[in-house]
């Protein structure tokens, strides 16, 4: 099993991003997948979960209205969309398989003026 994301960067409030988990090893299409993030001197904390086949998310409240979860099975990959990025979004974010689990490697987002 290997996750791979891509896509953080550094921001300013207000601005958006587009988070990237490519998979592989496993039959994407069958499992559940996740986001979460870490910040500073905080424990990891779930941003975002959906189903298999993308009919169902959850997230965070502190997230929901600004980030979307979704995935392309054909392309084995899911994502995060960030809009209206705030300060406190600033953290690493994980891609995880939570059947395993499997973790991937973050990638660092940071939001500051």
């Amino acid at each position: 099993v290997q996750l791979v994301e891509s896509g953080g960067g550094l921001v300013q409030p207000g601005e958006s991003l587009r988070l990237s988990c490519a998979a592989s090893g496993f039959t994407f299409s069958s499992y559940a997948m996740s986001w979460y993030r870490q910040a500073p001197g905080k424990e990891r904390e779930l941003v975002a979960g959906i189903t298999s086949a993308g009919g169902v998310t959850n997230y965070a409240d502190s997230v929901k209205g600004r980030f979307t979860i979704s995935r392309d099975n054909a392309k084995n990959t899911v994502y995060l969309q960030m809009n209206s990025l705030k300060p406190e979004d600033t953290a690493v974010y994980y891609c995880v398989r939570r059947v395993g689990p499997y973790w991937g490697q973050g990638t660092q987002v940071t939001v500051s003026s």
